[in-house]
């Protein structure tokens, strides 16, 4: 099977996506001291539409909770199935957690809003994941889910 199948661009794709996701796992989401930044009130926005929101912080070690949830260190340590893995890094540091991504094996994968990671994707996409790049999960889950 051909992995550019995993690599979603149209909008009915898209839409196909969001209509099956309840439990997100945010790998570098903000704390609540970031709170205007897309890292911080995407996930928060998830979280009011009653999705299962798990954080992943990158940074922050004394960190224990986000959004009064427990938080993972890695993808990998998140127990139960994920439909979802919203980034929130830098094109150039999303290598570093592919390994730990497709250990998980969720649905799918987002890059958020102006992140692009080609190198990235195509892995991802061979290991039988759906993923998206650059575009906004609010903005895509106000269009199409809510």
């Amino acid at each position: 099977m051909d992995y550019r199948h995993n690599l979603l661009e149209d909008e009915s794709g898209i839409r196909e996506l969001l209509s099956r996701i309840h439990r997100v796992a945010v790998l570098g989401i903000k704390t609540e001291a970031q709170s205007g930044q897309p890292a911080f009130y995407v996930p928060q926005y998830l979280l009011s539409v009653g999705l299962e929101v798990i954080p992943v912080p990158v940074y922050y070690p004394e960190v224990k909770e986000i959004l009064g949830r427990k938080v993972f260190r890695k993808v990998a340590d998140i127990p139960g199935k994920l439909d979802l893995v919203n980034v929130f890094r830098k094109p150039k540091d999303i290598d570093a957690h592919v390994d730990d991504i497709v250990s998980k094996a969720p649905s799918a994968v987002w890059f958020q809003l102006g992140i692009r990671n080609d190198a990235a994707a195509e892995r991802l996409a061979r290991a039988g994941i759906q993923v998206v790049q650059n575009r906004c999960l609010m903005v895509d889950h106000q269009r199409y889910a809510a």
